[in-house]
Formats: structure tokens, sequence, C-alpha cells
């Protein structure tokens, strides 16, 4: 009984030490579910907070937005999300920079037609004073 005590009070140790985060990883990943809410039911005041002003958003299919673009096509409808569900997210901060990426998976309504994506997310984010901003994301349709 005491070999299966410390065998699990061992698992659980390493289990935690895995998956634990830094500060700025937290912040991250708190950024990365701003954006998810607002691309939902867009909120121009998050976008302008999160998302750096030389932004670079790349479409799976090859387009690229600016900042203004990429928020009109939310707050316009063009671009309209019903549900976003992130998996597989793995973060690593690098000094200013942060790498995110994920799969994301989404009901989709722009222009008025149903549909869904999946798609293989890349997001850089910059440290701006304290706060983590959206500077570049590429998408890949999942295969």
């Amino acid at each position: 009984m005491r070999k299966l005590i410390l065998l699990s009070a061992f698992f659980l140790l390493n289990f935690t030490f895995i998956n634990a985060q830094s500060a700025e990883e937290i912040k991250v990943l708190a950024t990365v579910e701003m954006l998810r809410k607002a691309m939902i039911d867009p909120d121009k005041v998050i976008f302008e907070k999160i998302i750096h002003p030389d932004l670079s958003y790349g479409h799976s299919g090859g387009n690229v937005e600016t900042k203004d673009m990429f928020i009109e096509a939310l707050v316009s409808g063009n671009s309209d999300f019903k549900t976003i569900e992130l998996t597989d997210q793995t973060v690593k901060v690098v000094g200013k920079i942060a790498i995110v990426r994920h799969k994301l998976f989404a009901e989709t309504a722009s222009k008025g037609i149903s549909g869904t994506a999946k798609l293989n997310i890349l997001l850089i984010f910059e440290k701006v004073k304290d706060n983590w901003v959206l500077l570049a994301r590429q998408a890949a349709k999942i295969v």
C-alpha cells in the first residue's frame, strides 16, 4: 500500500511539473482567450487592446489582412464565428515574443453562409509594456 501511495505521489508531482506554466505564459494564454471570445462576439475595444498596429493576419486560403481589415471583417459580420474551440494549445515565451500554436475548430456564418473551419494556427505575440499583443497569425487547413 505504501509503495502505491508513493508511486501515485511521484506521478502526480511529475505531471504537475510537466504542465507548469510561467506567469508570462499564463498572461499570453489569457490574451488568446480574450481574442477567441472577441472573435465570437466582436468587441472593437478589446481588439484595440490586444492587437498590434502592424498585425499580419494570414488566412488558410492565402489572404492576408492588416489590423484594420481584420477588425472590420469581424465587426461588420463579413467574418462571423458562431463557435470557436481551441485544442492542443502550446505556448513558448522567448524574451518579448510569445509563440502560440493550437488547432481551431469553428462554426461560421460568414456573409450569411454556414460553414466550419478546421485549422492549425500559429500566433506570434509581442510584449508591449505589460501587455501581450497579437503581431502575426497564420492558419493552415487541417487535412
